[in-house]
C-alpha cells in the first residue's frame, strides 16, 4: 500500500491500496496540481491502474482530486464511489466490499464527522481507515457528537488493530486511540454539565442559572484563551456538547434575544 500526504492538516492521506496491475484509491485530496502529478508519475513508474476511487466523505479536502483523476483516466468516471453519491458518483452502502489483487476493503458507513462518512477496513491488516473521524494528530471536528460518539463505538468493534487515518501519522494502536478520544469528550460533557450544576447551586432560592456557550467556555477553558480558537474551535464544540446533553436529557435551554442560555435539568 502507498501512503501519499502533505497537503492539509499535516497533510490529507491518499492511500493506493493494492498489490496487483490494478488497483484502488481513497480520498483524492483538495484538487491542486501537484497531487495529479504525484498520482500519474506513480502510476506510470509502478506500471499499475486504479479500478476504484473511494472516497471517506464529500468535504473538498478528499474529493477535490477526483476532476483531475477523470481528466488523467477518464476511464475512472463510472469508478467513483461516495456514500451519497452525486449523480456522477455509485454509492457506497454499509458492508459493501472491493477486491483488488492483495486488499479485500469492507465499508463501514460511519457517520458523526459528516452524515456521509464512510471508513474501510483493510481484511487482510486488520487495520481500518478511518478518515476523518480519528486523526493520526490531534481530535477531529464533529458535524454531530453524539453520533460520532456512537460511531466510534462501531469502530472499535471491529476489532482493527491499525488505523491509516485521512490527516496526520498511522495509528499503530486503534483501540487505544480511540479509548482517549472518547474519554476526552466524556470529560468535556462532565465539565459543561458541572459548571452548570455549579450555576444552579448559586442561585438564591433554588433558581436555575442560566449560561451562554461562551459563559461555559470560560467555565471549562478559563478566561485567557485566544479570542479566534475561543470563536472557531472551542464555541462550536461547547455547543455540540450542549446538544449532546441535552439529547441525553441532562440539560435544557431558554432563547432571549437570539441567544440560548443553558441549565442544568439533573
Amino acid at each position: 500500500m502507498l501512503m501519499l500526504t502533505q497537503f492539509t492538516l499535516q497533510g490529507t492521506n491518499t492511500y493506493i491500496v493494492g498489490t496487483g496491475a490494478k488497483r484502488l484509491i481513497i480520498d483524492t485530496a483538495q484538487g491542486i496540481p501537484d497531487w495529479a502529478e504525484i498520482i500519474s508519475d506513480t502510476l506510470a513508474n509502478d506500471d499499475y491502474s486504479l479500478s476504484h476511487v473511494l472516497l471517506t466523505h464529500w468535504h473538498g479536502d478528499h474529493t477535490g482530486g477526483v476532476p483531475d483523476l477523470i481528466s488523467l483516466y477518464p476511464d475512472l468516471k463510472e469508478a467513483i464511489y461516495k456514500h451519497t453519491p452525486n449523480r456522477s458518483q455509485k454509492p457506497i452502502v454499509d458492508g459493501q466490499v472491493f477486491q483488488v489483487e492483495g486488499a479485500t476493503i469492507r465499508a463501514v458507513h460511519a457517520p458523526g464527522h459528516s452524515h456521509d462518512h464512510m471508513c474501510f477496513v483493510l481484511e487482510e491488516e486488520q487495520a481500518m481507515f478511518t478518515g476523518d473521524n480519528v486523526l493520526g494528530h490531534g481530535t477531529a471536528a464533529v458535524e454531530h457528537l453524539s453520533s460520532w460518539m456512537n460511531t466510534l463505538r462501531l469502530m472499535q468493534s471491529h476489532n482493527c488493530v491499525r488505523g491509516y487515518p485521512a490527516h496526520g501519522v498511522v495509528i499503530e494502536d486503534l483501540k487505544a486511540k480511540i479509548n482517549t478520544e472518547l474519554a476526552g469528550k466524556l470529560r468535556r460533557e462532565q465539565q459543561a454539565l458541572q459548571a452548570l450544576q455549579r450555576a444552579n447551586r448559586s442561585m438564591l432560592g433554588g433558581g436555575k442559572s442560566k449560561l451562554t456557550v461562551k459563559d461555559l467556555v470560560t467555565a471549562v477553558y478559563g478566561a485567557q484563551m485566544d479570542a479566534g480558537v475561543r470563536e472557531l474551535a472551542l464555541e462550536p464544540f461547547m455547543d455540540e456538547v450542549l446538544r449532546k446533553l441535552a439529547e441525553d436529557g441532562m440539560v435544557g435551554f431558554d432563547m432571549r434575544g437570539g441567544v440560548k442560555r443553558w441549565f442544568a435539568v439533573v
